[in-house]
């Protein structure tokens, strides 16, 4: 299937930013995606590592796993068959559940009301 076959099965948003074409960082990733598919890295060689959390998943990437930015660290993601025309970003995710802890005394006034064990 050629690219513009591709781009024409896709939603508009993804489709649009296909049509407008890749940014430089981008097009530097897919280029890296590229030759390390040639070589074949053992499943032990380091991965890909990228930032770029606005790239459509595109066929050729599919049965690589990369190193997705998430703000903090990279996340580890399997690119599979049923991702492709989802942005990377959708992926990796930025933040995480907040869990507070229990007040403890004189942590603020509400703390009166709370039973002390």
């Amino acid at each position: 299937m050629s690219m513009d076959e591709f781009i024409r099965l896709l939603p508009a948003r993804q489709r649009r930013s296909l049509q407008r074409g890749l940014n430089p960082q981008q097009r530097k990733f897919l280029e890296e995606l590229r030759s390390t598919k040639k070589s074949e890295r053992k499943s032990g060689a380091p991965q890909l590592k990228t930032h770029c959390r606005d790239l459509v998943v595109l066929p050729e990437m599919v049965g690589v796993t990369l190193s997705l930015h998430s703000g903090k660290e990279f996340a580890p993601v399997e690119i599979r068959a049923e991702m492709i025309g989802h942005c990377l970003g959708e992926f990796a995710i930025t933040n995480k559940k907040v869990s507070h802890g229990t007040p403890g005394i004189g942590a603020s006034r509400s703390s009166m009301y709370v039973p002390l064990k």
